[in-house]
């Protein structure tokens, strides 16, 4: 029964002795037909060596099975880890995703939306910051966000205001003299301003010494360099001497900041303490490991695509009960103590998480 000719629909039925509707069922709603009768068309696909027909599928029903993605950057470890984490649920859920990198630019953003509505996505995953959650949720498709603003929209977030309290609470425990904050300008709504406020509070309640750099940080090395230099240079000259504990935002910025201290001292001095956020490769790979809060980027990703699938499935159903409230989903951090806070670990030792 193996050949070139494109097997079609009438050979399957021919073949089964099913009729070509009962066929297209068991292709578009599987569950309609008995599992006898599935598996009597499954057995008979094998045979057949049937190639299924994708465009041919896309143009009977409507669904793509495409999901598309934007991204702010790939120069952030964080998101090129998202990003890699998401395209690995293929196997699980089989959608496929059409990415773009919007580089934070709204006009930008909104042609790429637009492609995306063309290619006829099912659902879309934002991770960039430029466009509203109102703008978002006026798609009429489903819709996930990953750290960002959400009112309107459904998302999946780390537990930024806990992860930031775990990160000052870990400097504070090593006893030092000052602790220092650098992060980026963030909004009340965004997710990430949990960091800042988690590490104020701390640090007022235990009545700490405390100093928060808010500057914009840049999507390349060399701006991010440029802006972290001079702030290295003013905790030199205002806290000299003094055990300084830095948490910085993201990993990407806090190997940044290693590698200034590196090239003056040759080392990390014992009177830096520093401790990023994310948990990305980066972090790890270090030339000293740095100490980091973990988003479980891999758990983000899964519960982000699984969740804009159950929206889409919903909306295939001939009755769809789609709620009218969007669903946030908090994943919880993890403390991990590497050695930029703990010291050089013997060679092969595994690194803490608390």
């Amino acid at each position: 029964m193996r050949n070139n000719k494109n097997v079609t629909f009438s050979d399957i039925a021919k073949y089964t002795h099913f009729s070509k509707t009962t066929i297209s069922r068991y292709f578009n709603n599987p569950d309609s037909l008995t599992l006898e009768n599935q598996q009597i068309i499954s057995d008979a696909l094998e045979k057949l060596n049937y190639k299924e027909n994708k465009v041919a599928r896309i143009l009977a029903n409507g669904k793509t099975e495409f999901i598309g993605i934007i991204v702010p950057d790939l120069y952030h470890h964080y998101y090129s880890e998202m990003l890699n984490q998401i395209l690995a649920t293929y196997e699980e859920f089989g959608y496929k995703f059409l990415v773009f990198i919007g580089d934070e630019q709204e006009e930008i953003e909104r042609r790429y939306i637009q492609e995306l509505m063309a290619y006829k996505i099912e659902g879309l995953i934002i991770m960039s910051h430029s466009i509203s959650s109102r703008e978002l949720a006026d798609l009429q498709i489903p819709v996930v966000t990953i750290e960002r603003e959400d009112q309107y929209v459904s998302s999946v977030n780390t537990d930024n205001y806990m992860g930031g309290y775990q990160a000052t609470s870990l400097l504070a425990r090593h006893k030092c003299d000052v602790l220092i904050h650098i992060n980026s300008l963030a909004s009340e709504s965004v997710p990430a301003y949990g960091r800042i406020q988690a590490f104020r509070d701390f640090c007022t309640e235990k009545k700490l010494k405390h100093q928060v750099f808010i500057r914009e940080m840049g999507r390349n090395y060399d701006t991010s360099y440029r802006i972290l230099l001079p702030i290295v240079e003013e905790l030199e000259q205002n806290y000299h001497g003094m055990k300084k504990g830095i948490f910085i935002s993201n990993d990407t910025d806090a190997n940044i900041l290693l590698n200034i201290l590196i090239r003056k001292y040759g080392t990390l001095p014992d009177d830096y303490l520093i401790i990023g956020f994310d948990n990305s490769p980066i972090s790890r790979e270090a030339i000293i490991p740095i100490s980091t809060i973990g988003q479980q980027i891999d758990t983000i990703a899964h519960e982000a695509v699984s969740l804009l699938v159950n929206q889409m499935n919903e909306r295939r159903k001939r009755r769809p009960v789609l709620t009218d409230k969007p669903i946030h989903k908090i994943i919880t951090p993890i403390l991990i103590r590497r050695e930029t806070t703990e010291g050089c670990q013997p060679w092969g030792e595994e690194p803490n998480a608390n």
